[in-house]
């Protein structure tokens, strides 16, 4: 794949489509072989690549900041954690794996309840779905939790003052990620991983047709 000729559009949409229950890349490998980039593009191409292969470590990255940003404001981590939530949602893989737990968790204490937290059923025309298929979370559309969650941490952000405090958090947070994903030079895995994504994504299309 690559990497230069990706959009931000593209690699947002790889990001959502992303199985983040991936664990964390090593931190010997993520600390290891720091270069600066030879041209714009040698850049560009380098930052993507490494925000998409060290996508955990970044996450954790942020987190960790946040956190400690907000050991003196403890409502604030509260908003913090439903807004972070709220976004999660958004992903695909995280939507699907969340819903199916939740269902799981529920099925222990109350089967009948479990069952209408299941997704409903998406028509087929002709061996295909009629249309791209809908996330649902616990039996509910996706926007429901996106924004029930949403509005809780815009509350909890209200009564905390806590917002110019994760602000400055983010910033850091944010920074640290883009030097790093700057300087840090691709290895061998992270290609090999790059290849891989690419080979599933053509595979995907090729199983639609």
């Amino acid at each position: 794949m690559d990497w230069g000729n990706v959009t931000a559009e593209d690699l947002i949409d790889a990001l959502r489509e992303v199985d983040w229950s991936s664990p964390p890349r090593p931190l010997a490998e993520f600390f290891s072989r720091f270069t600066v980039p030879r041209s714009s593009s040698k850049w560009n191409s380098r930052l993507k690549c490494n925000l998409y292969y060290y996508r955990t470590n970044y996450f954790i990255l942020i987190v960790s900041v946040l956190i400690l940003g907000f050991l003196r404001r403890p409502l604030a981590i509260v908003a913090a954690l439903l807004t972070a939530l709220s976004i999660a949602f958004l992903n695909d893989s995280f939507a699907g794996t969340f819903s199916e737990k939740a269902t799981r968790t529920v099925r222990q204490f109350s089967p009948h309840l479990a069952a209408k937290m299941r997704p409903p059923l998406t028509p087929v025309i002709r061996g295909r779905p009629s249309a791209k298929r809908a996330i649902y979370i616990c039996g509910r559309p996706r926007w429901v939790f996106v924004l029930v969650f949403s509005s809780a941490s815009f509350f909890l952000w209200f009564v905390s003052a806590g917002l110019l405090t994760v602000l400055w958090a983010l910033a850091i947070g944010l920074l640290a990620t883009i030097l790093h994903a700057s300087f840090r030079t691709p290895n061998l895995k992270a290609r090999l991983n790059t290849f891989r994504e690419e080979f599933r994504a053509v595979w995907r299309n090729y199983s639609e047709l």
